[in-house]
């Protein structure tokens, strides 16, 4: 149901290997742009995903790593794609800010022929598609307007072939009645309901993304039983007191989340160049096996009742990409 492809997986500033936040989530028809860090335009067309209906983008927080790739990608849009309209989700500090960027700045003497929305983020639900609901929940970070989100699959009844069958209930319209709830009369008189051709309700797949963040505690509500949790793991357990300075969480945090609320996948990212990759997946894994450590341009795909799978996978960066490197924020 829902997909993930990995734009960017640095944090504070790009390296050799991985460029600065931004993640495309697929949900059916619909595309939704996560965070646009620096160069995520370029990140975009080597995925091979495209512009096309790239017209949601939702911002986790205002910090500069997640946002300054948006003046160049909007006026791509506007030159290059047959994009009329984009909406650009996020709290009231992070549009300020990305108005401040926009206007003031990058398209203050451009004449665009694209609609810019600036849509103001409050906790819940933010739109619902024919299969999927998406919604906002609060996150603690430095200052205000920061933001999680969350993508559910509608539950559903499947329809059991073999019941329909004994039932006498012939392919076509009828079957689709019964599968949208409505009772249906055969050509013999018999009326068949829901109740008769129907399993037991099945809870669609559970999509989480966070951002940066400073702690966990007021998240588990949020990512309980979640199929897939995306969130960051800036700091190895060594430097917890760095990561409280700046606001951030490490990965054994990030993992002890994902266990003590049911998580069947967790998949880290916003990572420093100052740690081998290595250390980060072997910190989580401790805790909670089912880790990944997200690579630039890889492709997961989330389906219901099926393991995450990593449709496109990158090669392994094993070494620190530049250890003398400040602190990330």
């Amino acid at each position: 149901m829902f997909e993930m492809i990995f734009l960017g997986t640095s944090a504070s500033a790009p390296s050799v290997n991985r460029g600065l936040p931004a993640q495309v989530v697929l949900a059916g028809e619909h595309r939704f742009l996560i965070d646009c860090g620096e160069g995520t335009q370029r990140q975009i067309l080597r995925s091979g995903v495209g512009f096309k209906r790239l017209n949601r983008i939702l911002l986790t927080h205002g910090h500069l790593d997640h946002i300054l790739g948006l003046g160049g990608l909007l006026s791509t849009f506007a030159r290059w794609e047959s994009i009329e309209e984009i909406e650009i989700w996020g709290g009231k500090a992070t549009l300020d800010r990305v108005q401040a960027l926009l206007f003031g700045v990058v398209l203050e003497y451009e004449k665009l022929s694209i609609d810019i929305r600036l849509i103001d983020l409050k906790p819940g639900k933010l739109m619902e598609g024919k299969d999927f609901v998406v919604s906002a929940f609060p996150v603690t970070h430095r200052g205000s307007g920061n933001f999680g989100f969350i993508f559910q699959e509608h539950s559903r009844r499947p329809f059991l072939v073999e019941k329909a069958e004994a039932l006498g209930v012939p392919p076509g319209p009828e079957r689709g009645l019964l599968v949208k709830g409505e009772t249906v009369k055969l050509s013999d008189g018999r009326l068949i309901t829901p109740e008769m051709v129907l399993g037991d309700e099945q809870r669609g797949a559970k999509l989480v993304h966070i951002g940066d963040t400073a702690r966990t505690d007021n998240l588990r509500e949020h990512v309980r039983d979640a199929d897939a949790l995306v969130i960051e793991a800036t700091f190895l357990d060594a430097d917890t007191d760095a990561a409280r300075d700046f606001g951030h969480i490490t990965a054994k945090e990030a993992a002890t989340l994902a266990a003590e609320s049911g998580v069947k996948s967790l998949i880290l990212t916003h990572v420093s160049r100052r740690y081998r990759e290595r250390d980060i997946i072997d910190e989580a894994r401790r805790i909670f096996p089912n880790t990944y450590v997200a690579r630039d341009l890889e492709h997961y795909a989330l389906r219901r009742d099926r393991p995450v799978e990593k449709v496109v996978e990158r090669p392994a960066q094993d070494e620190p990409e530049n250890g003398d490197v400040t602190w990330p924020v």
